[in-house]
């Protein structure tokens, strides 16, 4: 199992894999991050809300069971007004 850690500890992840193949399991605290993506990622909000601002794309929320799809090789926005858990597959 591998630990992430971005942005002074504010947000991480440990690293599995599942049936459906690679995945993280994370925390993001309250705060504005920016990421980018080597593949499609699929990022399920488990707890909190968190707003996404995809590339061409308006900042949305997404609640506990939500989810939206990041495309690959591009960078994209989060912001958590309070403590978010997530799930992101990635698909190879």
């Amino acid at each position: 199992m591998k630990h992430n850690s971005y942005f002074e500890g504010k947000v991480q992840s440990l690293a599995i894999t599942t049936t459906d193949g690679p995945a993280t399991v994370g925390v993001i605290e309250p705060g504005k991050y920016s990421f980018g993506t080597d593949c499609e990622e699929h990022m399920h909000v488990v707890a909190g809300t968190l707003a996404a601002k995809l590339p061409g794309g308006e900042w949305k929320n997404y609640g506990k069971g939500q989810f939206f799809v990041v495309p690959p090789h591009v960078k994209f926005e989060v912001e958590a007004a309070g403590d978010v858990a997530y799930l992101c597959y990635y698909k190879r």
